[in-house]
Parts: structure tokens; sequence; C-alpha cells
């Protein structure tokens, strides 16, 4: 990256985020940072709107380095210190600083984070984030910005924080790659910059990891072996930049070294997996795209579908869970704009390969910094506030299934109205890419939508998609042939060796299987031919084995490639399957069910179907089997006829006292609703009471602590101006004593303020009459109108001097001039006395000399 100048690199460029008791370690700080790093700095702390900042002259005494207030449109260069000024917020532009009035209001300010996020938005991988004290979460964001772009981050170790509650926030995000006191951060970052080289582009960079060096291959192996994901077809330039960064937190400095120690230490292995698995996500990122759904491309969308189904959506590399909510909380909006519009099912698979990621999403519970990104209006519609977070509301995360899925190896999700993919695709090579493209073509529903991130295309393959806003990169699936059929998936898919797969239960005590045996091939005939249609189902209910044609009574599901058996089940099968299955498990006899029509269109088609859970041989144990016999038309007729007549009046007698259960039911519920109604509306008129006082509780609670921490900031440095003050009074002091001059400071009413030791000898003084008048006073001076003289020196401003003897025969020349403070006011006068005893001496023996 370079400035608007091309042939003038950005320096490398390191923001500090401090609040309260910040300045102790901003100063631990620079006290170790050398002035020729090459590096600038951005220090921004929260700081009273109101009151003018200290903090830049404090600074300049603990650094040799400038130290400036930073100013909009002021140039970044190297070696320099810049200080946000108060009610200001500091993003940074190119190389150049901007300060912009701040958006939110006092107490809800975040500019730490502010500034993180630009810095990793200009300097990429080359920014540098520390965290030190303060009270509250901001920074996290920044932090997590600057991590996800491959840039450095600090945190101040808690334990040596005044307020912890910062660094500590940013650490237990996993946002922190060094942990260390502030006095130590300096030589971690320029130990770090020393080892990482500038960015430059690996060789071999979009070619898969085939050709790569040995070191990288192997580190690829470990972590396919450690983690079972392949990362061979990841781009080379992704691996070695974050390979790099852990390389240089650890102070290794050669690739085959940390593929050593990969080798011994696996959790590192874990730790690098999870590096290369950040992801830049929040809501409604890129608000321009989400807008655009809202209005226009979701609203059509659900206008063409199918209403007798529900829309379905993925999210691929949904990370923490920000899109997908997004994408809920979007639909939900773009349908209700629709005008007569029914409630829309909508069925959301966000999927990620980081499990911790996925954890984190399926809570659905966000650092309370996300308000200054989604708006108030979705803030209170979508999310429910408490102390410490966000938590996304239970309508939203129903509609979301988040599930571990490595969008490469794994089947994908199919018959989808839209399909999610932004800024996954930049991390993969253009191999893998050319084959991802039309899996997502394939996934598609004709006229779905696919929306891809800001930096990614369908590239050369436009036969399969049509833009809809090219500028926002959505597409519109074309109905092409090309990935039409079954066939599709064995072509882009790897080898099945490759993949995982669930392995058949084979039959106990069963011979080989060999062609050239007529007893073993008569046998395999007549069980797959003349045997009914059977399965064998795990404890789950999964279909382990199958016997002969079940196609008549079990499909497959639409979606994820799923072998349950209550999934498959035709509609007229699955409530008694279940049922049977369920009683199953709890005899040894087998359960039969007759005369179970497939659906209504069947013309009298009816089925037997068997359950039997085994017990032996152990091979089994714990499975079961459900047989399928098709009984005929003509005798599936007389049979339920005859069945008919057979329990006509049992079925009446239950239900009539079905009936009288019903209305008695009824009237309790009835009664029940009527006490929950009154009990409701009491509640919900309380509730909303409490609700509303919660808010301004939370909201006074939030400017409380802003304001805190800018006193504590205020505070701080008023401390370290008090200590200087108090130095400088001891060296006024000393020099004052040194000159051995009499001096008399008096305030406006002339009272005594402060005098020299030499003034005690000449003027009765002593510590007891500071504050006394100027008229109480003894003096050996032969001067009574000492006082008269004074009081006329501060009213005309006119300085007084006047030769005066003493009792004991000294002269001393009186001076008296107005006292005048920095800011040009008048405080009192300054009476200062010489002794001329030596010149009157001098000047008398001289005379007499002339005389004579």
């Amino acid at each position: 990256m370079t400035t608007p100048d091309s042939d003038t690199p950005l320096p490398r460029i390191v923001g500090l985020g401090a609040s309260a008791g910040g300045l102790t370690a901003l100063e631990a700080f620079f006290v170790h940072v050398r002035p020729d790093s090459g590096m600038a700095y951005i220090v921004v702390q929260h700081l009273d709107p109101t009151q003018k900042a200290l903090l830049p002259q404090l600074l300049q005494r603990v650094t040799a380095m400038p130290v400036r207030e930073a100013e909009h449109g002021m140039q970044v260069s190297a070696d320099c210190v810049y200080v946000i000024p108060p009610n200001a917020e500091l993003t940074l532009a190119d190389n150049t600083l901007k300060l912009a009035a701040p958006v939110q209001p006092r107490g809800m300010r975040l500019p730490i984070n502010v500034l993180f996020s630009s810095l990793a938005s200009v300097l990429g991988d080359r920014a540098i984030g520390i965290v030190l004290s303060g009270m509250g979460a901001d920074g996290t964001l920044g932090m997590q910005a600057i991590k996800a772009v491959g840039g450095l981050t600090l945190a101040q170790q808690p334990e040596t924080a005044q307020f912890d509650a910062m660094p500590r926030s940013v650490i237990e995000a996993g946002f922190a790659d060094i942990i260390a006191p502030a006095d130590s951060l300096a030589s971690r970052i320029e130990a770090y910059v020393g080892r990482v080289a500038e960015p430059a582009p690996h060789p071999g960079d979009g070619a898969a990891l085939t050709a790569a060096p040995p070191p990288l291959s192997r580190i690829v192996r470990l972590l396919l072996k450690r983690t079972r994901h392949d990362f061979s077809l990841y781009k080379s330039s992704t691996l070695h930049r974050r390979i790099e960064r852990r390389q240089a937190i650890h102070g290794i400095d050669s690739l085959a070294r940390y593929a050593d120690f990969l080798e011994q230490n696996p959790q590192e292995i874990d730790l690098l997996f999870k590096e290369l698995l950040i992801g830049v996500t929040s809501f409604f990122r890129d608000p321009e795209v989400w807008d655009y759904l809202v209005t226009s491309a979701l609203p059509a969308l659900i206008e063409r579908r199918d209403p007798s189904r529900p829309l379905r959506a993925w999210v691929a590399g949904c990370s923490t869970g920000e899109e997908a909510y997004s994408l809920a909380m979007a639909l939900r909006e773009a349908a209700e704009s629709i005008p007569g519009s029914r409630r829309l099912d909508i069925q959301i698979f966000a999927s990620d390969l980081s499990p911790d990621a996925i954890t984190t999403a399926r809570r659905g519970e966000y650092a309370l910094s996300i308000a200054d990104t989604i708006p108030a209006a979705r803030l209170q519609r979508f999310f429910s506030r408490h102390d410490t977070h966000f938590q996304v509301n239970t309508e939203i995360r129903e509609l979301i299934l988040f599930a571990q899925h490595d969008v490469v190896l794994d089947p994908p999700f199919t018959k989808l109205d839209l399909l999610a993919c932004r800024n996954l695709l930049i991390y993969f090579d253009a191999t893998l890419q050319r084959r991802l493209i039309p899996l997502f073509h394939y996934c598609l529903q004709p006229d779905g939508l696919l929306v891809l991130g800001s930096s990614e295309t369908v590239g050369r393959q436009t036969h399969l998609f049509d833009p809809v806003q090219s500028a926002l990169r959505i597409y519109a699936r074309r109905k092409t042939p090309a990935t039409e059929g079954p066939a599709f998936l064995l072509d882009a898919f790897p080898p099945l060796s490759r993949l995982r797969k669930e392995h058949a239960v084979s039959m106990p005590n069963l011979p080989p299987d060999k062609t050239d045996n007529l007893q073993s091939a008569a046998d395999h005939v007549l069980l797959q031919v003349y045997a009914p249609a059977a399965v064998v189902l795990n404890s789950d209910g999964d279909i382990v084995y199958i016997s002969g044609r079940t196609g008549k009574y079990l499909e497959p599901a639409a979606g994820k490639a799923n072998w349950n058996i209550h999934a498959m089940a035709r509609p007229g099968l699955r409530a008694p399957l279940a049922q049977a299955l369920k009683q199953a498990s709890t005899q040894s006899e087998p359960v039969h069910l007759h005369g179970l029509a497939l659906t209504d269109k069947d013309n009298g088609l009816t089925l037997d179907i068997t359950v039997q859970v085994f017990h032996e041989p152990a091979a089994l144990q714990g499975m079961s089997m459900v047989v399928f016999r098709e009984m005929p038309r003509e005798f599936s007729v007389q049979q339920r006829k005859g069945r008919r007549s057979t329990v006509a009046a049992a079925h009446a007698a239950e239900l009539a006292q079905y009936q009288d259960e019903i209305i008695a039911l009824r009237e309790e519920t009835r009664a029940s609703k009527d006490a929950l109604q009154s009990s409701n509306e009491e509640l919900q008129s309380t509730n909303e009471e409490l609700q509303s006082t919660n808010e301004e509780l939370t909201t006074s609670k939030e400017e409380m602590q802003s304001m805190n921490e800018e006193l504590q900031t205020i505070n701080s440095e008023l401390r370290a101006k008090l200590d200087d003050l108090a130095l400088a009074q001891s060296d006024m002091q000393n020099v004052l004593n040194s000159i051995d001059i009499a001096i008399l400071f008096l305030d406006q009413q002339l009272n005594v303020r402060r005098y020299t030791d030499r003034a005690s000898a000449i003027v009765s003084l002593r510590e007891s009459d500071i504050g006394r008048p100027l008229s109480d006073l003894t003096t050996s001076l032969d001067y009574p109108t000492l006082h008269e003289d004074a009081v006329e020196t501060l009213r005309t401003l006119i300085a007084s001097e006047k030769q005066i003897v003493t009792a004991d025969g000294r002269w001393f020349s009186v001076r008296i001039i107005p006292y005048r403070r920095l800011d040009n006011m008048i405080d009192g006068v300054v009476i200062t006395l010489f002794d001329i005893t030596e010149t009157k001496v001098l000047e008398a023996a001289l005379r007499k000399e002339s005389e004579s």
C-alpha cells in the first residue's frame, strides 16, 4: 500500500487505545520505544470533550520523538507520536489523519474501535493495535478487524493494568496475539517487525500447494492430520502471511523450524488452524448490499417463489453468525414490505469450518458495541439487551440451522433460493474457485440469487449466472444444462476415497460373497427379488442396510443427504412408523402394522409393516429391522371391510369418551385462559414499565461509566501536572535561596505569600507568618512608609525603588514591583532588598576624599 505519492510507502503504524489508568501504561510503553524505530504511533484515549487535553505535553516528557496533537489532514511520518484531540474521532485515510465530530452521544462513543478499524482497512497486515488499561470493551471489535486482515494485536497483561476491563475483553475474545506488561510491548513489536518481512507476493501464489516448498507442504499435512481439513487449495500467499505471524510471535526465523515446532507442539497446530480461519464479519456489512436486498432483490424473490414450500437459503462461511442473522432479519423485513403477504416460512443453513465460530453463532450473543453498526430500530426489534451483551431474539435464531461444514469436501445444501458466500472465495486458489462456482449453480433453484463478497465475481463462468447488480456482486442463476442432474456431483467433488464414509453393518455368520458359489447366488437372488423389502436401522433411526426395493416407501429428503428413516418415510407411513419404532424398543416381540396407506392417491394400496428390535447377535444388538409387505389391492379392500365391521363399535365408544373429555378440557381451558389473560395483561403492563426503567438505567449507567473514565483520565493528567508543579516549586525555592537575595512576595491584600531565607533576617518572618499583613510585621529597616509605597505600586503599577538604612547601620536598596502572572494578571507585589552597605561605605569614603 502506498500514499498518493506511489514512491513513498506508508510506515508501519501502531495504534494505541487506552482509557482510565492509561497514562501510566502509555508512559511505560513510550519510555522503551526507540526514537528511530521507523514506525508511527497514534494514541487514542477517552477524553472529556469539554476539557483541553494535557496528554501531548505529558507524553513528550518520556520520549525523544515529537508528540503532536492530531489535526485534520496531517500527514503521518515515521518516528512521530500523534494524540487524538478532545471531542473528535480519529481515522487514517491513505497517509493522512482525518478528524470528524463523534456520531454517537457522549457516553456511547468508541473511538478506539474507529481508529483500529481504519488502520485495518488502510494498512492490512501491516497494522498493529495495542489495548492498554481502561474500563469497558472499546477496542475489542477494532482488534478483531486488525487480526482478521493479518495485523499484529497486543494487549496489556491485565494484572499490570490499573483497570483491566479493556485488555481482558480483548483477551477473552481471543483477539490478542501477544499479552505482556506495557513496558515490554515495545520490544515485542520490534522483534515482530524485524522477523516479518514487508508483504510481497509469494512464489507460486494462486497455484496449488503440490509444488510448495517442503516445509509448507509438511505444515499442510500436519494441519490435515490434526484437524482433518485440507488447506492445500488455499492461496499460498494467505498461508505464508498467517504462518509468518505465528513464527514472529514465537521468535522462529525459518519455515522449517516452525514445522518442527508444530510437530512438537500440537496445541500450536490448533492455534494456527484458528489463525487460518479468521474471518472479517459484522452485522449488515456493506450496507448498500443489504439495502438493495431488502428493498428490491428479496421482495422479488419472495413473490416469485412457490408459496407451498419454505424459502431456503445457505450462508457459506458464516464465521460467528452475524451474516446469517443479518440475512434472517433482512428476509423478515422484505416479507413485511410486500402488501398482503402471509408470514414467510424461512429455512436458513449457516455453515463454517471453525467449530468455535459455530458455537459462538449458535449462542447468538454479541458485544454491546454492535449498537454502533446496527440501526436502533433493528436493535430494538431483533435483539434483547443484557448487562454484558446483546442476544438475537429467539424468533430469529429459530430460523437458522448452524453446522460445521467444509464447503470444499462436504456435500452441499440444495434446492436453495439464495446462497450467500461473501469473502470466502478470496482465500481459495483459482482452481478451487472454478470448481465451486458451478457447484453453487447446482445448489440454487432457477432464478435463485447468489451473493458474493465485494472482491469476488463468478469469473469466466458467466454462462451460469446473470448479474443482477454487478457492483454489489449479486447474481441470478441461469437455467443451464451443464450442471443439471446428479452426475454433476460426481464430477464436482473429490474421489470418494478422500471422504469420510459411514460403513454399512456387515451381517454376521454370512458366507463370503463368491460368484462361483451356486447356493450363495441363489440365496442372493431370493433375498433381493422375492423377499419383502426391508431396512436395518441403528439406534438413531439412520438406515445402515437396505434389502430389496424400498423406493415406493422411502425417498431421500431434499437438501443435504439424510439417511434417517423419519426423514425418508412417505407421508402416510411417517407417524405410525415412528410410533411402532418407539413401541418396539420397549418389548421383545415384533410390532405389526396393518393396512397402512402410503398417500391418499394410492387407490387402495396398503402395506403391512413389521418392526423388530434385535437383542442378538452382538453385531446387530440395539439395531432394528423394518419389513415392508405390500398387500394386493383386492385383498386390501376385503380386509379393510372386515376390519371396519369388527372395530366400528369399539371406535364409537372410544370416540364418545374422547368427546366428553374434550368438552371438559375445553371448559377448563376457557377458565384458565381468562385467568391467564388477566394475569398476562398485568404482567405486560409491569414488564413495559420495568423495561422503560431498565433502558433509562442502562443509558444512565453507560453515561456515568463514560464520564468516570474521562474523569479518571483527567485525574491522571492533573496528578502528573501536579507532580510537575511540585518539582517546579522545589526548583524555584532552591533558586531563590541560592541567590542570597531577600525577596518578599505579597498578594493583592499585601499579605505574605512567600519569602526567602535572606528576607527573614531583615523582616521578622517565620512559617506561621504566611498570610499575615505586611503592616503587622516588624522590620529593622528605617522605612515607615513601606506599606504606603507597596499600596501605591499596586495601584499605579509603577515600580518604586529607595535606599533604606537599618537600625544596625546597614544599607539596602528596597525595590517594589507588581507581581505579574503568566496570564498577564496583577496578583500582588514583590519586594526585593539588595544589600548595598559596601557600596555606601565606598561612596562615603570617596566623598570624604574629595572633600579633603
